[in-house]
Parts: structure tokens; C-alpha cells; sequence
């Protein structure tokens, strides 16, 4: 398994039957706690890639706000975010103050994203060179300059081989 620090992370080092328990538990117990740890290990890869996707497309948002010097932030819409989110935690019967500080977290986030690519953006006028986000959707790549950011096209949100890594 891949040591805490090192560089190259892998699902494949994942071992599902890590256990302080092993030897210190009915076997019966142990396995049935790693049945349901394996469903909980399908949840937690399911909201890896949601949020992956989430990121993408606030992405997009904030090149499309950048493009329009729209502000990074865009308050109303983050409260009525949360408060849907609350309603709906409540509905899913999770606590609604946890939701709520789940997306406080993802919403400062994406607010950062946005500075940071409002800021690359800023950085155009001077530079001339337009960021592009990378094919891996993590960062930006020069591309050569274009002055018309209206036409500026935007990569399809699904993209077939973002799952292949």
C-alpha cells in the first residue's frame, strides 16, 4: 500500500480487508464488518466522481463568470443552496448541520477555483496568452491568444475517458 506523502496514489493499493480487528474478532464478525465496509467503500467512490463531476461543471462556471467579469461569488445563490440542501438532508433523515457544513466546504471551494481562474483570466489582458483548463480537468494549460472570449467554446461535461485513470 502507497505511504501517506508519496506521490502516485493508486486504487488498486486499496486493500479492502485492512483491519485493526484481524485476529482479535469472531471471524463471522469480521467478515460481516467487511461486507458492510465494502458497500461503504462503493459509497465513498461514487462521491469521489460526483464531486469530480461537480468540479468539472462549478469549473465551467467559473471560466463562463470570468469570461463576463462576473463575480467569483454569487451569495443568493449560495444560500439558497444551502438551504436546499438542508431540506433535503432532512428528507434523507442526515443531519441538516452536517449537509450544511458539507457544502459550506464545497462552496468555498469553488469560490476559490473561480478567483483563482478570474484571476488567470485578469492575467490575459496583460499577457495575452488565454488559460485553458488541462485535458485532466486539475489545472490550465496556455493555449495562444484569443481575443474574442464570447465564442470561447466550452469541452462537453461528460467526458468518456475522465473514469480510465
Amino acid at each position: 500500500m502507497s505511504e501517506p506523502g508519496n506521490d502516485h496514489l493508486s486504487v488498486e493499493d486499496f486493500d479492502p480487508a485492512a483491519s485493526s480487528l484481524t485476529g482479535q474478532v469472531d471471524p463471522l464478525v469480521l467478515a460481516e464488518l467487511l461486507s458492510i465496509r465494502s458497500s461503504i467503500d462503493n459509497f465513498d467512490a461514487t462521491l469521489v466522481y460526483l464531486l469530480a463531476e461537480r468540479f468539472k461543471a462549478t469549473q465551467r462556471v467559473g471560466i463562463l463568470k470570468a469570461a463576463h467579469q462576473l463575480p467569483p461569488a454569487d451569495p443568493n445563490r449560495e444560500k439558497a443552496q444551502i438551504h436546499r440542501l438542508r431540506a433535503l438532508a432532512e428528507s434523507a433523515h442526515l443531519d441538516p448541520a452536517f449537509a450544511e457544513k458539507f457544502m459550506n466546504f464545497i462552496i468555498s471551494e469553488v469560490i476559490h477555483h473561480h478567483q483563482a481562474i478570474s484571476q488567470s483570466h485578469s492575467e490575459v489582458a496583460a499577457t495575452g496568452v488565454l488559460p485553458m483548463v488541462s485535458l485532466d480537468g486539475q489545472g490550465f494549460v496556455a493555449s495562444p491568444a484569443r481575443t474574442d472570449l464570447s465564442s470561447t467554446e466550452f469541452p462537453p461535461a461528460d467526458d468518456a475517458g475522465a473514469h480510465q485513470k
